[in-house]
């Protein structure tokens, strides 16, 4: 734990992104779970977004959801590791504004969510095909599943 603070932020921040690449994310207390988890949102989403969006196409079939709350709905792909309790997941929601969501359980099973706005540099990391079928997914309110072999550009 020490050691952790002690270093620098060079240093964590490589430390965080061998963490991700491993996909081995287990950090013991709370509030450093919940900065470390928000720094990796903010300062490596393109990796995040990279990550999620190889592991969705490289299946056979990948699954693009609607979903609604209130008056907010959005069309998302996701990909979860179970075995540490998160989730990585993409919005599209009205108005063309994609998310970047992570989620994950602390240590009381409560469920956190880290949102943040894509910037355009962000979005071009997405293959043109899948930001076509999810916006028919958004406008027309209902899943879709398609083989992935449609979505790379």
């Amino acid at each position: 734990m020490l050691m952790r603070q002690a270093l620098s932020s060079e240093k964590k921040n490589e430390f965080i992104k061998k963490t991700i690449a491993a996909s081995c994310l287990s950090l013991v207390n709370f509030k450093k779970i919940r900065m470390t988890y928000e720094e990796l949102v903010k300062d490596h989403s393109g990796e995040l977004i990279e990550k999620l969006v190889t592991e969705v196409l490289s299946k056979d079939v990948a699954e693009i959801r609607f979903e609604f709350e209130d008056e907010d709905q959005w069309s998302m792909i996701s990909m979860h590791i179970y075995e540490e309790d998160k989730e990585i997941s993409l919005r599209l929601h009205a108005n063309d504004r994609y998310d970047l969501c992570f989620g994950y359980y602390d240590d009381k099973d409560d469920f956190f969510e880290i949102i943040q706005a894509l910037t355009p540099e962000e979005k071009n990391i997405l293959p043109k095909k899948l930001q076509k079928i999810m916006e028919k997914v958004l406008s027309g309110e209902q899943g879709l599943r398609i083989p992935c072999k449609l979505l790379s550009n």
